[in-house]
């Protein structure tokens, strides 16, 4: 087993994240002492979902059990989450029992939502199983589904009580997936450790390596990012909102694309548009923006769009959580790792952006 990094994220109800192989051994041990606990988890992860069942079980656990969901997105909508408090429901969950999201980033929204909101609120422990969940997801306390109007827009706050990232669950994932879940791990060397950057354009080809020390180094810093912002903004009243970063059109074009695209390609997109943004504003040199279309090409990331949906993508963007009121905000740069928010742009600054990132 290799080296195993414990990051806290503090607030007022403060966790660990535990990075490393072989981790996710540790959740019955987390677990003593509640009578029952639901895994959920997609239907790839069955066998997973079992095996954790079964030392849940050993563990003394009485009434372990899985709790099968939609793959992907289709997991996040208000149905899949009444059947869910149904099964709890029927199975007569009490607050000490505990809720275990075992997944990818949808996985991992829709078991923190229904662990909120069942009976005000019960133990939740994430165990990504993607790195998108690992370094976005399951840290920060974020929970939520989908809507027709839009992309998790129905959510709580609700922080889990530990996130098991075990790095063996990576060498499973499609080459495609990992390297978009690398999207956020560029986010974060933009926003906060360039660091990150460094190690992407020094060895590409380590960065999508499931089993290299240079991607389970890039899953710590990312963490790291986030965990330093969540701890002290949980409720995105501040520095919490820079995680936005390339979101807003990423979100739009989620929405648009009918949620067929992977959040961490629009995530890839969103960053060239908001740093192209950036550069019309007059807030950021040319030279970084650039920089952005490198490293993302490097791992193979997708920085350009269609041409045909800008209307579409307006609207969406309108009804995006950042907005206020009539007002679109975008989180850019001022620099490297110097987020900060524009309020209100320019039409013609979106526009000429949007034209930067056009197929």
């Amino acid at each position: 087993m290799s080296a195993t990094a414990r990051i806290r994220v503090g607030g007022a109800a403060p966790y660990d994240v535990v990075v490393g192989t072989g981790v996710a051994g540790e959740l019955p041990a987390l677990l003593a002492g509640a009578r029952q606990v639901a895994v959920l988890h997609p239907p790839p992860l069955a066998g997973a979902a079992a095996l954790l069942v079964s030392q849940l079980s050993a563990a003394g656990v009485e009434r372990p059990c899985g709790i099968e969901l939609p793959d992907g997105e289709g997991a996040k909508t208000a149905e899949v989450a009444a059947r869910c408090w149904t099964e709890l429901g029927r199975r007569e969950f009490t607050r000490s029992d505990a809720v275990v999201g075992l997944g990818g980033g949808a996985t991992t929204d829709l078991a923190g939502f229904v662990a909120a909101t069942w009976l005000r609120g019960v133990r939740v422990v994430q165990v990504p199983t993607t790195l998108l969940g690992m370094v976005d997801a399951a840290v920060g306390g974020k929970t939520g589904i989908n809507t027709a109007q839009g992309k998790n827009l129905v959510g709580a706050f609700y922080p889990p009580t530990d996130v098991l990232c075990d790095l063996d669950f990576l060498a499973t994932l499609p080459r495609a997936d990992l390297v978009s879940g690398l999207a956020e791990v560029v986010k974060a060397g933009f926003i906060a450790d360039p660091t990150v950057l460094d190690l992407i354009e020094s060895s590409p080809l380590a960065a999508v390596d499931p089993a290299s020390p240079a991607l389970a180094e890039l899953v710590t810093r990312a963490i790291q990012v986030k965990a330093d912002v969540v701890g002290e903004d949980l409720t995105e009243q501040g520095r919490r909102e820079h995680l936005n970063y390339g979101h807003t059109l990423a979100h739009a074009i989620e929405k648009v694309e009918r949620y067929t695209w992977r959040h961490g390609d629009a995530v890839s997109v969103g960053l060239v548009f908001a740093a192209e943004l950036g550069v019309l504003a007059g807030r950021l040199d040319p030279g970084v923006a650039r920089r952005h279309r490198s490293v993302l090409g490097l791992l193979g990331l997708p920085t350009s769009y269609r041409p045909d949906r800008w209307p579409e993508l307006v609207e969406a963007m309108r009804v995006d959580k950042k907005s206020r009121g009539a007002a679109l905000r975008f989180v850019v740069l001022d620099g490297l790792a110097r987020p900060g928010v524009l309020a209100d742009p320019d039409p013609a600054w979106l526009r000429a952006a949007y034209e930067k990132v056009l197929s």
